[in-house]
């Protein structure tokens, strides 16, 4: 019987775990420079954990099971929750602000398609205990830093903010959402927002309809949708709707802090990151427990999904039982960046596996006496590189100069060092493989 991974998952064969490796590497480097340390927490968590915030209606999109004492857990789908229950349960002791970064393994039920996997890695970041949107540009300005380390340009993506409490005022006003309607008609608006790029106009007009909306109140969702800058916002508060409830305000001026508005630069002026990023207030984020500004990264064809989501997340700890405290921050999936970074041509080539090969110029089969001898001083080769912290390969099977130095071409060895028949001297030949150039050098200088 021939047995398949599990679907959604995938086998890391060493190019794919190379590019990982490189991705990691890239995502930790740009945590550090901007003052962020990382922190992990158990793959397992009490299913009670997502439930707690979004419903049972949750349990259908994560892997769970019961243990044998009966309680009930979870893969986590993401670490955000992880975080919030590690920072409550350490409050007093954790100096503030608190800025952590996470790269998790993550596991969610749901149908694999392009770039959306039941097992899959994500890279967090998180700052916790700033009130300001000073903490919610810091995040986006370490997401740009990222995806200029990783050689994409505002060319190729842009960072898309809005606000949830701005949205939900101006359809409270604008749209004209009675307040008994509310509860209901609110949530699947946002849900349908949250879809549109992926609706036809009319697959969008008829869950409109489904939602509840009236042919007016539709008209004016979809206008509302074609606003693109703050200013155009500015000038609905100047048209005699009704007075404007006390969270669209407050929505909007974080975006002008954020943003920049007029003449008045934004923190993401100040960080150096303006022109990544553009105004969009259509983007709401899925999650729930988002109460703020939001944002999320995207390719410039749109051809992917969202790179990054993120946003100000202020309730979460105290819906987990914690004391209050205001927290924002984002992550990013390594699926569909890899396929963008693939697309763009900026996917490395897998580094070599080593720096050095070893071969020898004898001939003799490993299996005879004067073989294994051979391998010997090979071997006193391959020691002495590694010793000085250099990657050195060599064939265990040994056999003609030609095959290894064919195996050698193989693993992209950038230098090969050709121990010869008679080794009395300690003197090798060094290759270099890129140039064709070699030169006779003492085994105690090798590597030096």
């Amino acid at each position: 019987m021939k047995i398949q991974p599990v679907r959604g998952t995938r086998d890391f064969y060493p190019d794919g775990m190379a590019f990982r490796n490189w991705l990691f590497a890239r995502w930790r480097r740009a945590s550090r420079r901007a003052g962020f340390v990382e922190v992990d927490g158990p793959v397992l968590e009490p299913l009670d954990l997502y439930t707690e915030k979004s419903g049972e209606e949750i349990v259908d999109q994560l892997y769970w099971l019961e243990d044998k004492g009966g309680r009930r857990l979870a893969l986590r789908p993401e670490f955000t929750p992880t975080l919030a229950r590690m920072v409550a349960a350490r409050r007093a002791a954790l100096p503030e602000p608190v800025r952590w970064f996470n790269i998790s393994r993550c596991f969610r039920y749901e149908r694999a398609q392009k770039g959306r996997l039941r097992e899959f890695f994500q890279w967090n970041a998180d700052v916790l205990g700033v009130e300001d949107e000073i903490a919610d540009a810091e995040c986006i300005a370490l997401a740009v830093d990222s995806l200029v380390e990783l050689g994409l340009t505002p060319d190729d993506v842009e960072v898309r903010l809005s606000d949830r409490r701005l949205l939900s005022g101006l359809i409270q006003t604008y749209v004209d959402v009675p307040g008994n309607d509310r509860a209901v008609v609110m949530p699947r608006i946002f849900a349908l927002l949250d879809k549109r790029d992926n609706l036809s106009d009319e697959a969008f007009a008829e869950m409109a309809r489904e939602s509840g909306l009236s042919g007016e109140q539709q008209k004016r969702l979809a206008r509302l949708m074609t606003w693109r800058t703050l200013d155009e916002i500015g000038s609905v508060f100047q048209q005699g709707f009704p007075p404007a409830p006390a969270g669209l305000q407050q929505g909007f001026d974080s975006m002008r802090k954020i943003l920049g508005y007029g003449k008045d630069p934004g923190y993401l002026d100040a960080f150096g990151v303006s022109d990544w990023c553009r105004f969009d207030i259509g983007i709401v984020r899925g999650l729930a427990y988002y109460t703020g500004p939001v944002w999320e990264v995207h390719d410039l064809k749109g051809e992917f999904r969202a790179l990054f989501g993120g946003g100000r997340y202020d309730r979460l700890l105290e819906d987990l039982g914690g004391k209050a405290m205001p927290a924002c921050g984002f992550g990013c999936g390594d699926a569909v960046l890899g396929m963008l970074l693939e697309e763009r041509g900026l996917r490395p080539e897998p580094e070599p596996a080593a720096d050095y090969f070893v071969v020898s110029a004898h001939t003799r089969p490993v299996s005879t006496r004067t073989g294994a001898a051979v391998l010997h001083d090979v071997l006193a080769v391959v020691r002495r590189l590694r010793e000085r912290g250099l990657a050195a390969a060599f064939d265990p099977k040994g056999g003609s100069l030609k095959r290894q130095m064919k195996k050698a071409a193989d693993a992209g060895a950038p230098f090969v060092v050709i121990v010869p028949p008679h080794w009395e001297a300690r003197r090798v030949t060094l290759r270099d493989m890129r140039s064709g150039d070699q030169r006779d050098v003492a085994l105690d200088d090798l590597g030096a």
